[in-house]
């Protein structure tokens, strides 16, 4: 038995924090191993990447999420008692639960209300051209407007910002620390109790939602055990719906200064708008949304030559094995080309989970996230006119999430059916 590769023998918190996105993959270049351990949080915790890491750590026999994520996280992104934390039967019956709202109706109906909410919003842009906007807000009001009314929750005009603010705020302060990770724990409690006080009115019919909506398959799940979830429980998992609807406006931000970075983009899909997908599959495989995902060790066992402990931390690297080049040539070029011909596989290709969506922990979310990248990135190139204002120079990777280091600032000309133009101001 081998013992795993040891990068330090102090926490490392801290350079996880300076680090961002690359931690784990430095460690790993410089321990030329794909596996190490360190010490984060005051916990020793083995740190992995690559295809045969990510399918090891989607084992359920082997992994459990229970008590996994770091108690921040809970606070912020992820909330208590949602399905991220749960195993076995319990997870899959919850899993049940949101597989049946993602289904291709499901998913269409959603995809198309977006459109709609898309459509509306750059017509009343357009009207104001004089005026910058940013882009990612902009996005995140339009999904955050749209994903409420396919889910059935009541969601007046005025609201919205506060709404979609709160649903970012979540996102946004999951990997911080001060200003940003007090905003995200207050933003998690407003919203808990919102969704929280309309699943006590559907269950008691003063409000009656569409039966097929989120909010009426939330409020009417029955659990493996037979009973329904409490509010707090089933007002973590409706936000498990909102959240992440809201959350790739962070995708098609990038899918957007993507296609400044690359403008021969731009004409290839007005040309081919069957190029979309291996677009934004090359967009989600570059940016993905967070670095890690975590797990706890099950039951002590070796693999590779490596022990692992029982109770022990594991995190895998999303980020690093998206980029790794046993995988990936030329890992860190644009190359939409790469996934025309190619079927990503479930666990070389983990920018939302690996594995099964349908039995394992693979976002159950990742089809529509999808959908909604390739709508909003043809609408981009083919139905609008927009000028930059501001076009940011770099990418930071030590925030978590990643954002550009500047604002993406746009003014909308025209909206309608048109050949993109974008000019810079």
């Amino acid at each position: 038995m081998t013992d795993i590769p040891d990068s330090t023998r102090f926490d490392e918190s801290l350079q996880l924090l300076l680090e961002g996105y690359g931690f784990i993959s430095n460690r790993c270049q410089a321990l030329h191993s794909d596996v190490f351990q360190t010490r984060l949080l005051g916990r020793r915790t083995v740190c992995l990447k690559g295809e045969p890491a990510a399918r090891l750590f989607y084992d359920e026999a082997l992994f459990t999420r229970k008590e996994a994520a770091p108690l921040l996280l809970q606070a912020t992104l992820l909330g208590k008692g949602g399905v991220q934390g749960l195993d076995g039967e319990a997870h899959r019956a919850r899993k049940r639960m949101f597989m049946s709202l993602m289904t291709k109706p499901g998913v269409d109906s959603l995809v198309a209300q977006v459109g709609r909410e898309w459509d509306l919003r750059m017509h009343q842009l357009s009207a104001a051209p004089d005026v910058p906007r940013d882009l990612f807000i902009q996005v995140q009001e339009i999904f955050c407007t749209a994903v409420c009314v396919w889910a059935g929750v009541p969601l007046k005009a005025e609201e919205v910002p506060r709404m979609r603010a709160d649903l970012g705020s979540l996102i946004d302060g999951a990997g911080s620390v001060g200003p940003r990770l007090l905003r995200s724990v207050f933003a998690r409690q407003r919203a808990e109790r919102w969704c929280a006080n309309w699943i006590r009115r559907t269950r008691s019919g003063e409000y009656v939602p569409a039966p097929d909506s989120a909010l009426a398959v939330i409020s009417g799940h029955i659990e493996a055990d037979g009973r329904p979830l409490d509010p707090k429980t089933a007002a973590v998992e409706l936000l498990n719906v909102l959240r992440p609807t809201v959350a790739v406006a962070h995708f098609v931000l990038f899918s957007a200064l993507t296609l400044r970075w690359h403008p021969e983009w731009k004409d290839r899909l007005v040309e081919q708008p069957a190029l979309a997908e291996p677009f934004v599959q090359e967009v989600r495989r570059l940016y993905s949304f967070f670095p890690f995902a975590a797990a706890r060790v099950r039951k002590s066992f070796s693999w590779q030559g490596f022990e692992f402990k029982k109770g022990r931390r594991v995190l895998l690297d999303l980020f690093g094995t998206n980029r790794d080049n046993a995988l990936w040539p030329d890992p860190h070029l644009f190359r939409p080309e790469r996934f025309v011909r190619n079927e990503p596989g479930p666990f070389n290709f983990i920018a939302q989970g690996g594995g099964s969506a349908a039995q394992g922990h693979r976002c159950p979310g990742e089809q529509l996230a999808i959908e909604l990248l390739k709508l909003t990135t043809l609408k981009l190139v083919n139905d609008m006119e927009y000028r930059d204002h501001a076009l940011p120079a770099d990418i930071n990777l030590r925030r978590l999430p990643m954002l550009p280091t500047d604002r993406y600032l746009i003014t909308v000309l025209r909206a309608g059916r048109c050949a993109s133009k974008l000019s810079v101001a």
